[in-house]
């Protein structure tokens, strides 16, 4: 749990690009509504899965009273069964909505107003996130998806395809902005490639 979160509070003390005093720095912690989800999260996995047996009861017993808590006065809800690698950033409040069977990777990133969750209907699963992932404000990521490697989900974009690694996904629905763009350089290289060649003489 601890080196978890010492992961999590790396990502934030990482933006500061000025000397500041410890002091500062903690408090600026402790006012982190993103802080306040991310360390209970912790506590919910330990609880869970970590806690000693004798403590474990009390634990998941102050684990739910502190995540309610933290859903009214931060607007995150991050179920402590979702499978979350260490490094998570959350960087604002509020309406972030985080589906319990969600498996994300090391080192991703949310935004305000990210819903993970399911699809509905026939199309059963909840998404799968790769490492350093970033979820801009507003995206709905949804279904049984499987988002790639340092994928980037577009502010406010609705996915429901795949996302490759390394990919820009934007709209909605959301499309893949790099698998385009390499079916463009592809497609002009085609065409390159099948014009005549032309030879200069002397």
């Amino acid at each position: 749990m601890l080196a978890d979160l010492r992961a999590d509070l790396q990502r934030y003390t990482g933006l500061v690009n000025e000397p500041i005093s410890k002091l500062r720095l903690w408090r600026s912690l402790l006012e982190t509504q993103g802080v306040w989800a991310l360390t209970m999260y912790r506590f919910g996995r330990w609880a869970n899965d970590e806690a000693p047996v004798p403590l474990r009861k009390p634990a998941k017993a102050a684990y739910l009273v502190g995540f309610k808590l933290v859903e009214i006065m931060a607007g995150v809800s991050l179920p402590s069964h979702a499978r979350i690698g260490k490094g998570l950033y959350i960087g604002h409040f509020g309406n972030i909505i985080v589906h319990p069977d969600t498996v994300m990777g090391e080192r991703c990133s949310l935004s305000q107003g990210v819903t993970i969750g399911v699809l509905g209907g026939e199309r059963q699963g909840v998404p799968h996130f790769g490492n350093d992932v970033y979820i801009g404000a507003g995206a709905k990521i949804l279904g049984g998806v499987t988002v790639g490697d340092g994928a980037v989900i577009g502010a406010n974009a609705v996915v429901i395809h795949d996302v490759p690694a390394g990919a820009t996904a934007v709209g909605v629905p959301a499309r893949n902005i790099m698998k385009e763009t390499e079916k463009e350089k592809g497609s002009q290289l085609s065409a390159v490639s099948s014009q005549p060649e032309t030879r200069t003489g002397t």
